[in-house]
């Protein structure tokens, strides 16, 4: 009897990249779309292997999985897996942390780069009749400005190479980086108070964990110039985000670039999408077709590793290792 592998959910039009790679191993996908805890439980309670993207799988889904060896996730984020129940059942945890990291950072310097010049305002303008250089008013130049980082992982490490060019200062607050690597990109390292106090623009890069949970909020946005510009291209509720639209409405900060928000997706009608000094897109900053079919194959890739008995290539919660070991012994 074939394992059985259930998709908990997914956005794309089809499954084609995740059946090559299940298929090469013999295996076979049980897609579905799951819109509740109760819908999980039924579809992955005999499963052998999980693929997942956005449903969330609590601590009872897991413990309701009879047999289930790895959960794979789309992309980097854990934020939809009850990581430490599954560890503790002795369940494998990938992730595919390498999948967009050119995107991602491709994505906050656009929406940085698109910022610092207006073109938000410029377009809006001409495409409603005004020919006007000075709808963006006041607008500085980026030389000699201090683009503060949060976080100096794999993507704020692109973000600063790539923005290397534009004679900016580069400052980044990472109690886990590595300080040496930082000197040597020219990054300064500094404490969370002086990066909120000193960044024209902010890009934000940490995951979304139980420490980072609104970790801008309103007296980090206080902390901030009221020129600055706040790029979150990460989880969307590391920002508070009604202390974001205060500070927005009120001249607290000048703009933002937004691309992940604290409840997904927001509708035309939500406060972000008619202030005219934000940039909104739709969680897309992974997306590239290279980085889809990488993520898609990589995360299937996963699980079949696991079924074939080997660990998988990106194992997320390490620790489940002692477990398994003490297992066998």
């Amino acid at each position: 009897m074939k394992p059985k592998i259930v998709v908990t959910d997914y956005e794309f039009p089809d499954l084609a990249p995740e059946i090559a790679v299940v298929e090469a191993a013999g295996f076979e996908l049980t897609p579905r779309q799951c819109r509740s805890e109760a819908e999980l439980i039924e579809a992955c309670r005999d499963a052998d292997a999980v693929i997942n993207q956005y449903a969330q799988i609590t601590g009872r889904v897991v413990d309701a999985l009879e047999r289930c060896r790895v959960i794979s996730r789309y992309g980097i984020g854990l934020n939809t897996i009850d990581v430490e129940a599954a560890t503790r059942r002795g369940i494998f945890i990938g992730n595919v942390p390498d999948g967009s990291l050119e995107e991602v950072s491709d994505h906050a310097i656009a929406m940085i780069m698109g910022l610092a010049r207006g073109l938000r305002l410029h377009d809006a303008a001409i495409r409603s009749g005004r020919w006007d250089y000075t709808v963006v008013k006041p607008l500085y130049r980026l030389r000699g400005r201090t683009l503060g980082l949060l976080s100096f992982g794999a993507i704020p490490q692109r973000v600063a190479r790539k923005m290397s060019g534009f004679g900016l200062r580069i400052i980044a607050c990472d109690p886990y980086a590595d300080a040496e690597k930082a000197r040597a990109a020219g990054v300064e390292m500094v404490d969370k108070a002086t990066l909120l106090r000193e960044a024209d623009i902010l890009s934000v890069h940490v995951p979304l964990t139980p420490e980072t949970h609104h970790a801008i909020g309103r007296a980090e946005l206080a902390a901030m110039k009221p020129t600055a510009l706040l790029v979150n291209t990460a989880r969307g509720p590391v920002i508070d985000e009604a202390a974001l639209i205060e500070a927005l409405s009120a001249g607290g900060i000048a703009g933002a670039g937004l691309d992940v928000f604290e409840s997904e997706p927001i509708g035309a009608d939500h406060a972000l999408a008619a202030m005219p000094n934000v940039i909104l897109t739709p969680h897309a900053a992974w997306y590239s077709e290279d980085s889809e079919v990488e993520i898609r194959s990589k995360t299937a890739q996963n699980v079949v590793d696991v079924l074939q008995g080997r660990h998988p290539t990106y194992l997320a919660n390490p620790k489940v290792l002692d477990i398994a070991r003490a297992k066998a012994s």
